[in-house]
């Protein structure tokens, strides 16, 4: 979380120190504190609208994933719908699919998301999706199971994009969207309605 206008606090628990250094990794994706803001920066200073913008926040960058399968299942989950009718129905999810993490309660944690593997052979109903939405997280977590979507980071933007792209029931916004956040510098979600 925000621990002041230049830094983040990061509290995690650890099984076993071994996992301290793919916490900081997945910490640091989080943030984007890999991603370099020099040229984007340079790109667009001089645009009358974001240049402004970027004068004021200056190191602002693009949010990023812990988890990207968690990522593209929730921007499923989310399209066309409030953020609070979205977090509901993840909630719900994780409730029933997820798998228990017992001794976190404190933290506010009971669950952890659930694996691809699990929401590929699962029914979604009763959570609150429409058909064709549960199909469509069915058919992105097959299509990670199997590597037909790949969200390591290895494959370019128009790899990944055509990967998202060819499952019914997920598009363009989908795609650069969860491309933007896994911390692809040209992916843009541009056919959202607000952009």
């Amino acid at each position: 979380g925000p621990g002041g206008d230049d830094h983040l606090l990061l509290r995690a628990h650890l099984p076993n120190w071994d996992e301290l250094v793919h916490v900081v990794q997945r910490a640091r994706r989080i943030g984007s504190l890999d991603f370099d803001l020099s040229e984007p920066a340079v790109q667009l200073a001089g645009d009358p609208t974001i240049g402004p913008l970027l004068d004021a926040r200056p190191g602002l960058r693009p949010p990023g994933t812990w988890d990207p399968f968690e990522t593209g299942v929730r921007a499923i989950i989310g399209q066309q719908i409030s953020l609070g009718a979205a977090n509901t129905i993840a909630g719900r999810l994780v409730a029933r699919f997820g798998t228990e993490v017992p001794g976190l309660e404190p933290l506010g944690l009971t669950h952890a998301f659930p694996s691809a593997a699990v929401l590929a052979r699962k029914s979604l109903d009763g959570l609150g999706l429409t058909p064709a939405r549960a199909n469509a997280i069915r058919l992105f977590a097959r299509a990670v199971v199997d590597h037909a979507v790949v969200l390591d980071g290895s494959v370019g933007l128009d790899r990944l994009v055509s990967s998202i792209t060819a499952l019914d029931g997920l598009g363009q916004w989908t795609a650069n969207y969860l491309a933007l956040r896994l911390g692809e510098p040209d992916a843009c979600p541009t056919t959202d309605l607000a952009l």
